[in-house]
């Protein structure tokens, strides 16, 4: 069966397993610069992965700052990660513009594992892209919050997944 969002009001399906509450989190690949980062590597704390298409377009900009300022009181306490398929240069340059210290980039341009483990990959776009959408894994690696904003262009329920990452504390 397969799995829609709208993208600009036109429908598209996503590539891979839809990722539910509950389920073990799925593994991953991305670059970090040029450096391999899997989920085994990533800090056994609560993690919330904030998944946008695009760092260079506004709603995508603007999800990243809002989790940067709403999670920097407890940014010891968490890991944050914004996932797209930008490549690790263009990633760096905008936190270096926009002063993102606490939200870590991965870039899934190598492999798009992310977006196939993750059921994010859009199919039938010019070119590849991830939908937007937040999960949030526990310290034991399971998923307890996963929105996929149904509507590509929308922002996400931030309230609802800062929420989920503060109940793993």
């Amino acid at each position: 069966m397969s799995r829609t969002v709208t993208f600009k009001n036109e429908k598209k399906d996503l590539v891979g397993t839809e990722v539910k509450v509950g389920d073990k989190a799925p593994d991953f690949k991305c670059l970090v610069g040029l450096d391999a980062l899997t989920l085994t590597n990533t800090p056994a704390k609560p993690r919330l992965f904030s998944v946008v298409p695009s760092l260079d377009t506004g709603v995508c900009s603007m999800q990243t700052k809002k989790f940067e300022t709403e999670l920097a009181s407890i940014s010891d306490k968490v890991a944050t990660y914004t996932v797209s398929l930008d490549l690790p240069f263009a990633q760096k340059r905008f936190c270096g513009a926009e002063g993102i210290s606490h939200m870590q980039t991965l870039s899934d341009c190598h492999n798009h594992s992310f977006g196939k483990n993750y059921g994010v990959l859009l199919e039938g776009l010019p070119l590849p892209l991830l939908t937007r959408a937040v999960f949030v894994v526990d310290a034991q690696g399971k998923v307890v919050h996963a929105e996929y904003v149904a509507e590509v262009t929308n922002h996400p329920n931030y309230d609802a997944a800062i929420a989920a990452l503060k109940k793993c504390l």
